[in-house]
């Protein structure tokens, strides 16, 4: 299943990636969601109304989530859900950067089993189905192999460096990096351009499930902060934090994270 559900999902996302292309992301139609919960735009939602019609089509068994379509607790039943992110960069998207994705995942009992991150800007299409590996653009890809944190190249946005975050207030010394996309940061861990990520907020499901499958595939390791494997389908879908590596970078990130930081309860 997981491998006829991967291709359901590569097709999903060429055709969400042609739709979200039709539009000029600085012109497109541009609002703020309540709360400050960020900026929509008509792409987006017309991204998500032909995924939520094409996808639940194909599987009208699986629930449903997206950042786009008002939470039901039907999914809560559901043994296998679609997990899905229209457009993850949507303020990339609306200022014309190429630095967006289409974040698309299957899950079963809480696992993430098949899995899409698409840049149709940058033609670039990261998949896995469980235990199949990881590709980017139909080839295999890996984790990188560093050791050492000194030398390690990490995704992150500023605010994780804050000192309350790691034991000590100690903050390791390693290179950051950052690219606006959550996916997009997840597949490039994966792919071994990078070394590791980390975000240390709470995380929505959509933003990271694709991801989660994609770097483990890749022989990566992808948790929480505090180190426990992700689960999705959640009844409050948000995650406490994303430590994603290499085992040793991983080892070595999560072991100097303070317990006691902000996570979920921020």
């Amino acid at each position: 299943m997981p491998a006829t559900d991967l291709s359901l999902l590569i097709d999903a996302a060429l055709e969400a990636g042609k739709i979200a292309t039709r539009y000029s992301g600085p012109d497109a139609q541009r609002w703020d969601k309540p709360k400050g919960a960020g900026p929509v735009t008509e792409a987006d939602l017309a991204v998500n109304a032909m995924l939520e019609r094409e996808l639940q089509a194909a599987r009208p068994n699986y629930g449903w989530l997206s950042e786009e379509t008002e939470d039901s607790p039907d999914r809560l039943t559901r043994n296998r859900v679609f997990v899905i992110d229209p457009i993850d960069g949507t303020r990339s998207f609306a200022e014309g950067s190429r630095t967006w994705a289409h974040s698309l995942a299957v899950t079963e009992q809480g696992e993430v089993t098949a899995a899409v991150i698409y840049l149709p800007m940058r033609d670039l299409l990261y998949a896995a189905a469980k235990g199949q590996g990881a590709t980017l653009n139909g080839r295999p890809i890996y984790v990188s192999g560093r050791v050492q944190l000194s030398d390690a190249e990490i995704l992150a946005a500023k605010p994780n460096l804050d000192p309350r975050h790691w034991l000590s207030e100690a903050v390791p010394d390693f290179r950051r990096v950052y690219r606006p996309s959550l996916a997009y940061r997840m597949a490039l861990v994966a792919q071994g351009r990078f070394d590791g990520m980390l975000t240390l907020r709470p995380s929505w499901e959509w933003d990271i499930a694709a991801g989660d499958l994609i770097l483990r595939e890749a022989g990566g390791r992808c948790t929480d902060r505090l180190g426990h494997p992700l689960r999705f389908n959640n009844a409050h879908p948000r995650l406490n934090g994303v430590v994603a590596a290499g085992s040793e970078v991983h080892e070595n990130l999560r072991s100097r994270l303070d317990p006691r930081g902000i996570g979920i309860s921020a």
